[in-house]
Order: C-alpha cells, then sequence, then structure tokens
C-alpha cells in the first residue's frame, strides 16, 4: 500500500465545490492524495497545504499554484497571512493519523508492530508518548485517558501503567501493551488497546485544542459561499465539527438573536453525515469509521 489513501475522495472533491481560480487550503496533506485531485480542478487557482510530519514534505506536489507549509493547522490564519492570504473559497481536513504514521514501526502510533514510544505527528516536538507513559502522575495519566479515550476504568489502567513504570521505564509500544493486557477484556482486546493508544495520541499531540483553533479559524477565514470539509475518525473530533456546523459553536449550544433565529456562521450542505460505501471499506478499511461533513459559509465576518 502506498503513503495513504484517500477516503471519500470524490466526495471530499464533490463537498468543496471547487472553481477553477479560487483559493483552497488542504490542512492534512499526508501522502497528498486529495491535493493531487484538487489541482486537477484548478486553472489559476491556488492551493495551500499544511502538514507538520517531515515524511509529508517528501510527497511535495511541486506545481504551479500550489505550495506544501511546514506547520501545524492551528497555525492556519497566520501562515497564510504570511503567504498574502486572507480569505479562501474552501477548506479541506482529512483528521487523525496517516496509514504510513500508523504503518512505520518506529513512530509508535499502532499496537500492531513493536517501536518505540513515540507518536508525535511533528517528530521535532517536545512531549512524547515515552514522558506521557512514564512521568505523568497517576492523576493525570487517567484523566487523560478517560478524555481522550472514553475508557470508563482509565484509573485502573494509569495505576497499572504506574505501578510499573515506577520500577522499570516502559519503552516500547509492546511494553505498554504487556502492562496492561492482564486487564485488557478479551473480547474487545483490539478496541480496548486502540483507544488507550488514542488517548496517548491526542495527548501527546495536543490534538483537540489544536483542532478547536483550526476550526475557529477555518469560519474566520472562509469566503461567503465557501465549504469547509471535515472528516473525522472518532466521536471526540466528529463532535467538535458536528457542534460547530450544526450549532454555530463548539459547544454545542444553541445561540439565537432577538428574533429567535440561530447565530451561526455555517449552513449545513449535507444534515446527514457521509460515510463510506461498503465497497469503498473492502478496498481500504481506514474508511470504516470515517465521517464526512460538508458546510457552507453564510455570513460575512
Amino acid at each position: 500500500m502506498g503513503y495513504h489513501s484517500p477516503v471519500l475522495l470524490n466526495e471530499c472533491i464533490e463537498g468543496l465545490n471547487l472553481k477553477p481560480n479560487g483559493i483552497y487550503v488542504d490542512v492534512t496533506f499526508g501522502g497528498g492524495g486529495h491535493s493531487k485531485e484538487i489541482m486537477k480542478h484548478l486553472d489559476g487557482g491556488e492551493l495551500f497545504a499544511f502538514d507538520q510530519d517531515d515524511d509529508a514534505h517528501k510527497n511535495n506536489l511541486n506545481q504551479k499554484g500550489f505550495k506544501l507549509i511546514d506547520a501545524n493547522f492551528r497555525f492556519l490564519k497566520n501562515f497564510l497571512r504570511l503567504e498574502g492570504v486572507r480569505k479562501v473559497d474552501g477548506i479541506l481536513a482529512d483528521l487523525g493519523v496517516s496509514s504510513h504514521q500508523f504503518d512505520i514501526a518506529e513512530r509508535g502510533f499502532s499496537t500492531r508492530f513493536e517501536g518505540e514510544l513515540d507518536m508525535r505527528m511533528n517528530p521535532n516536538s517536545d512531549l512524547s508518548a515515552k514522558e506521557v507513559v512514564n512521568n505523568y502522575s497517576q492523576e493525570n495519566l487517567a484523566n487523560v485517558l478517560y478524555k481522550y479515550g472514553e475508557l470508563k476504568n482509565s484509573r485502573r489502567i494509569a495505576k497499572k501503567i504506574n505501578d510499573a513504570s515506577s520500577i522499570s521505564n516502559i519503552n516500547t509500544t509492546k511494553d505498554l501493551i504487556a502492562v496492561i493486557a492482564e486487564i485488557v477484556p478479551e473480547k474487545h482486546r483490539n478496541q480496548f488497546l486502540a483507544r488507550v493508544f488514542q488517548a496517548i495520541r491526542i495527548e501527546v499531540n495536543d490534538e483537540i485544542t489544536a483542532l478547536e483553533e483550526m476550526l475557529l479559524s477555518a469560519v474566520d477565514i472562509l469566503n461567503p459561499g465557501g465549504r469547509l470539509v471535515v472528516m473525522s475518525y472518532h466521536s471526540l473530533e466528529d463532535r467538535l465539527v458536528k457542534n460547530l456546523m450544526k450549532k454555530g459553536n463548539l459547544a454545542g449550544n444553541m445561540v439565537k438573536d432577538f428574533y429567535g433565529n440561530p447565530i451561526k456562521d455555517l449552513i449545513e450542505i449535507n444534515r446527514k453525515v457521509i460515510v463510506a460505501s461498503s465497497a469503498e471499506i473492502a478496498d481500504n478499511s481506514r474508511a470504516r469509521s470515517a465521517k464526512l461533513r460538508v458546510a457552507e459559509k453564510i455570513n460575512e465576518n
């Protein structure tokens, strides 16, 4: 398999409602699959892509009208301003971890391979999974597991990890799995481990706060009629996207004006979440958990 097979590719492109001379942003470049398709529809337009992973930059398209920016998408607005861009016509986000990141054992993202407990999307950042597992207090670790993994037995897991790390450092993915093995319910083993790894990964990369900042920036810089297209892979991400598109804010509390009209800058294009077909899932298992939401900017800031 290549670097990363783009999920719901046609649906994403359709959702962006591309104009040949428009300005667009792919905030999660990765293997460049979505960006390549967007570029096919542009004639005089521009596409700016973001990725903080050095590996992704090896996939640079090197095409006229395309620029790959080495930054976290939370800094979307600032880096576009450096390029002289204040408003755009569409923004695409394919959230989560790329297939490439999962498949490289030494990145430590996957429960399938033995590798260093790393999980940094930006290999140059300071905080790694190893530090979270070995240096966080039991209480802080429990909070991470509960908040980002939605694990009800987070305190028990945290105690197990904390006790083990006080004796010897937990250095690899297999070390971590071995430590919590006896409290892993066999029936739901894969799902349980995935949630533990997800929670630690989100903490390492500050993913939820970064997503919140990107979404708010996206709404701000979209032109009226511009589209926000977001694909998420777990409930924490999807909840934020859904709240913003349906209720107008990240908290999901509908605010109305004096006349009882909802105060919001976006209107949903697809009221029902878009999911992959059985054929696509059979071809790309990553598509199974994908949820795509599309909204259009209706107000000028």
